[in-house]
């Protein structure tokens, strides 16, 4: 029997999987227009919520709410380019290589040291993306990049989280990203307004409803399990986009993609697990020292 923090996990994850099948299906719409729409939708979602329990939406540390909700504005438009143009499997895959970039990040935002292992990590999920390229004639190499820089930009809005650790609720945080990703969609939309049309519609608002559901299960995950034991969960998402990309795109790859995707992935995994080692250290030689 699963226990509850893990079936919490594993909804989070199929609901973004899902999320990105919408964002997909509906590429024939810019994608800052596609961001509209969710920005919308979270920041109803959001509202009520934070409402209900209370809690001032303004939060205080606003800088850095700000600039998590820049950076993470920044990130989606590029990820979500890069979703639209290149096969589900490949641009899910190297969006997980951010947290690599949030341990890099770490040592100048938030003074963490990064080991000699962990560069070893990150150079292995880069000789993913770098396999990736070379093998996939599918693979548009400017919309890889960008999926790189995506990941790049999403390990800087976690590490502001990070930075701003405990001082803001962890809904004001969701807030401000949909507050500031809709000035800029809001602006580029009216200029390049694409209508949408038939069931456009329904994924639109799908993109949005699917957010919040992922956010909203993640939370309750994190809340019932420790994270060690839930956070590598995520990477089901693999399997999920491509088994989407083979049903509904019929996207296939070569051994050599799956090699690739394997380096990416091997890197961020050994990262994580390797770092959970040192914190599980650390906290025994407190134990040990008190």
């Amino acid at each position: 029997m699963l226990s509850k923090g893990v079936r919490y996990m594993l909804l989070s994850t199929l609901f973004f999987s899902m999320m990105n099948v919408c964002v997909k299906l509906v590429s024939h719409i810019p994608a800052l227009e596609v961001i509209l729409f969710r920005s919308v939708i979270s920041l109803v979602m959001s509202y009520v919520v934070l409402h209900r329990a209370k809690v001032s939406v303004w939060g205080k540390d606003r800088k850095w709410l700000i600039a998590r909700g820049v950076t993470g504005t920044i990130a989606l438009m590029l990820f979500f380019n890069t979703l639209q143009n290149i096969p589900l499997a490949t641009a899910a895959t190297v969006q997980y290589m951010s947290p690599i970039f949030t341990a890099i990040l770490g040592i100048f935002l938030v003074k963490e040291r990064v080991k000699v292992w962990q560069w070893v990590f990150f150079l292995v999920s880069f000789a993913g993306v770098v396999v990736i390229e070379g093998v996939e004639a599918e693979v548009d190499t400017f919309y890889l990049w960008l999926g790189v820089i995506s990941s790049f930009f999403t390990g800087l809005a976690y590490t502001i989280v990070r930075k701003i650790n405990t001082k803001e609720h962890p809904l004001v945080i969701i807030f401000y990203f949909p507050l500031m990703a809709l000035p800029i969609t809001s602006i580029y939309s009216v200029l390049n307004w694409v209508q949408p049309e038939g069931w456009d519609w329904a994924l639109l608002f799908l993109v949005g409803v699917l957010t919040q559901l992922g956010q909203y299960y993640m939370t309750l995950s994190y809340q019932a399990e420790e994270i060690s034991k839930v956070a590598s969960l995520n990477y089901i998402g693999i399997i999920y986009a491509l088994l989407f990309g083979f049903i509904l795109f019929e996207e296939t790859f070569h051994f050599w993609t799956y090699l690739g995707m394997a380096l990416v992935l091997a890197g961020v995994v050994l990262n994580i697990q390797y770092k959970r080692r040192l914190t599980r250290k650390q906290l025994q030689e407190q134990k040990a020292a008190s």
